[in-house]
């Protein structure tokens, strides 16, 4: 069993997987995927995606050139997708586990708010 991903790494891959997106694309995708709670910088992302090509969990798709500057796109590769398709198995279980334990705080009539 490998090492949980960190939070970046998870929201890259997520935001790759239906499709091919340049940096900024990732950005936007990343921050409308977490509903806000994670906002990427740049330099993070672009240190991440180099990080997760050399894993061979990403790989450049194309590079188009907009308004003169070039656009580097990634996709998510057959690699990638196993691996957020673990972590995504076990967020889902972390989940459960969770919403389980706190369902049985219920039951004892402990809430979830102290007062």
């Amino acid at each position: 069993m490998s090492a949980p991903m960190r939070e970046p790494t998870f929201w890259i891959l997520t935001a790759l997987a239906p499709e091919p997106r340049h940096g900024y694309g990732v950005i936007q995708e990343v921050a409308r995927l977490s509903t806000g709670y994670l906002t990427l910088q740049a330099g993070t992302l672009y240190a991440a995606l180099d990080r997760l090509t050399a894993q061979g969990l990403v790989e450049p798709d194309r590079q188009e050139v907009v308004d003169g500057r070039p656009r580097r796109y990634y996709r998510l590769t057959s690699d990638g997708a196993a691996a957020l398709d673990a972590e995504a198995e076990r967020r889902r279980a972390s989940a459960e586990a969770a919403t389980a334990q706190l369902a049985a705080r219920r039951r004892f009539g402990l809430g979830l708010v102290s007062a």
